[in-house]
């Protein structure tokens, strides 16, 4: 059975905490499927809902088409039934957004687009190119607003998008807090809205996201995990503090970027992010010592356990 097998049952699997799944690759820049299959065995051990392949820092750029869906192919074997998966679909030449929409879709993944990296788009094309986006996956598809390709879909933009048949999801990026404010009062409830970023996820919640999409789970499965189940679940001063807790590592992938610094932090517990492709850069010796440094006051201790989170 496939995981999503139409647009009603993506809308409704479309919600919780999604790990947004680093690609592990070797050090020739080869894929590391064994590796793959065991970071998505761990976060879904954990409790998470759902999958993101694929994306922005799963390093899509770097990979041709033909290896996107070997990814998407090699993820769906991995997750099995057992949660709903984005698979992004995004690309700057429409005809392979075209492709990969429909290979996705097939898959009995959820496709992910982003609007065409293209230089002066209106929204009058925008918006077509969503609608035909749409009509390619009959598990229809989810827009990703995704301010760091240089195109950041206006609030009113999104709510003709959401009005689209086969738009069932919203992947948003811009997370200024008037516009979170916007869409938590006229697209939630029309489709499902989750916020792209876990580096501030809580105000988003609270306003009425239907969930988020997460990085840093990779490397940090249980205080992500945790923090969202006290958000979610009526706890919101555990949820704030849970949340600063781990500030020294966000302070350091912001500074030093994603996934590089998620990957670092996933084989400083032994577990295997891998390495980035080109023109991404490992982090040096002196950047993982730093970041080991912040795990361990993070962690409590340089066990790296987060044993203290299983009450």
């Amino acid at each position: 059975r496939k995981t999503v097998k139409d647009r009603t049952e993506a809308h409704a699997r479309t919600k919780g905490l999604f790990n947004i799944t680093v690609t592990p690759f070797t050090s020739d820049g080869s894929f590391d499927f064994r590796a793959l299959a065991e970071n998505i065995e761990r976060v879904i051990s954990t409790g998470y809902d759902g999958l993101l392949i694929g994306g922005t820092y799963g390093e899509f750029p770097t990979m041709t088409a033909d290896e996107r869906v070997g990814l998407f192919r090699a993820a769906m074997d991995a997750a099995g039934d057992r949660v709903p998966v984005l698979l992004c679909t995004a690309h700057s030449d429409v005809r392979v957004a075209r492709e990969l929409t429909a290979q996705a879709g097939e898959l009995g993944g959820l496709p992910m687009v982003t609007a065409p990296y293209v230089s002066e788009i209106t929204e009058e094309q925008i918006e077509t190119f969503f609608v035909e986006m749409a009509t390619r996956s009959r598990t229809g598809i989810m827009v990703y607003n995704a301010p760091g390709i240089g195109i950041t879909l206006s609030p009113g933009l999104i709510d003709r998008l959401a009005d689209i048949d086969g738009v069932v999801a919203l992947k948003q990026g811009d997370l200024n807090p008037t516009v979170v404010d916007q869409l938590a009062s006229t697209v939630v409830g029309r489709i499902r809205v989750l916020a792209a970023s876990d580096l501030v996820f809580l105000g988003p919640l609270a306003a009425g996201f239907d969930g988020l999409s997460s990085t840093n789970s990779c490397a940090l499965p249980e205080i992500i995990h945790a923090t969202y189940k006290a958000q979610t679940g009526g706890d919101p001063a555990r949820a704030a503090e849970l949340h600063r807790r781990w500030y020294p590592l966000r302070a350091l992938a912001r500074r030093y970027g994603q996934p590089q610094t998620t990957k670092a932090i996933m084989n400083l517990r032994g577990w295997t992010g891998g390495h980035v492709r080109a023109p991404l850069l490992d982090l040096n010796a002196e950047r993982i010592a730093e970041v080991e440094k912040a795990l361990a006051s993070v962690a409590g201790g340089s066990d790296f356990s987060f044993g203290d989170l299983s009450a």
